[in-house]
């Protein structure tokens, strides 16, 4: 059958659907698909394979519900309307688990920047600022026995925590809609309510999904509960935090520092005063951004799309209620 995929992926998962015996279209070009391009590439294809932000709303539904497999290149799944595929009975797949370390690397990537101005004082030196030796300039904090809050303590939440206990140990809290026993039984986490967390915490990190409910949860009102040494750090959707109100926080020394992986918009734009501020360190969504990862989510993907063109249960299912 034949697969359209959105991006340029990894041989990884090209073989796999080679070796399946489908035909494959990429979309090489090094630009977004419009709406109507990928509705017209789609209508001559029975699978998709999305890479990136291609919104599967119900414009798009409703044109290409003949689609066997929906199989995302990615964890999050906020660009898909999951209950207007069911409708149309196209199975949605996603890729967990398999870039858990990476994204975690990043996160904690991000809090050692921070936690050290580390992105801001390298650009001094192409300043030519790197001068007079002053011991109390430039001053970060270290992060031995700091306390850790994870918001949306699931796999990659789970490492990064990891990775703060083993290097810092530090003291893990967290908020999550259910329990997770692994955490307080591996690292000693505790389960605490959204204000006790940001009340609490020295550093507040953000792994959960981006839903109607967590959307801008991080608001002016959240940082005023967060202590004013505290650091923000959001390696999960830039929709999570509203960005005015985090610089107008950081600012106004509401909270200390914050490292972003995710910006909102994205992709965020020159100029904005965040990526001068000494207490702030940006980067450009990498979180899944190694060879290890991005290969086995090609790999992932790929093994969805052909489980869903021979009609059987695809093994990463985020709608599986469309098999009722």
């Amino acid at each position: 059958m034949n697969v359209f995929i959105t991006r340029v992926i990894a041989p990884t998962g090209l073989q796999l659907l080679h070796d399946a015996g489908h035909q494959v279209t990429e979309w090489k070009e090094k630009r977004e698909l419009t709406p109507e391009e990928l509705v017209q590439f789609c209508k001559k294809h029975d699978a998709l394979l999305s890479v990136g932000p291609n919104k599967i709303n119900p414009a798009f539904l409703s044109e290409c519900g003949h689609l066997k497999v929906i199989a995302l290149h990615a964890v999050g799944f906020d660009n898909v309307d999951l209950a207007a595929a069911t409708r149309v009975k196209i199975p949605v797949s996603n890729t967990p688990g398999v870039l858990s370390n990476a994204t975690a690397d990043t996160a904690f990537l991000l809090l050692l920047a921070v936690s050290r101005k580390a992105f801001y004082l390298h650009k001094t030196i192409n300043r030519g600022e790197w001068g007079f030796f002053d011991p109390l300039a430039n001053l970060g904090f270290e992060l031995t026995g700091k306390t850790l809050g994870i918001v949306g303590l699931g796999k990659i939440g789970l490492e990064m925590a990891k990775r703060c206990v083993g290097a810092y140990k530090m003291d893990v809290i967290y908020h999550n809609r259910h329990r997770n026993e692994t955490a307080e039984k591996e690292l000693g986490a505790q389960w605490v309510s959204f204000d006790e967390l940001l009340s609490g915490s020295d550093v507040v990190s953000v792994h959960t999904a981006l839903t109607p409910e967590t959307k801008g949860m991080f608001n002016s009102a959240a940082f005023h509960k967060m202590k004013s040494s505290s650091v923000f750090i959001n390696a999960a959707r830039g929709g999570i935090h509203n960005e005015e109100d985090l610089s107008r926080a950081l600012k106004d020394g509401v909270i200390w520092g914050a490292g972003l992986d995710v910006t909102n918009p994205e992709p965020m734009r020159p100029g904005n005063p965040l990526l001068d501020m000494p207490n702030v360190a940006i980067l450009p969504h990498i979180g899944s951004a190694t060879i290890e990862a991005r290969s086995a989510m090609a790999q992932t993907a790929a093994l969805n799309i052909i489980a869903g063109l021979n009609g059987l249960h695809l093994p990463n299912i985020i709608n599986p209620e469309v098999y009722k």
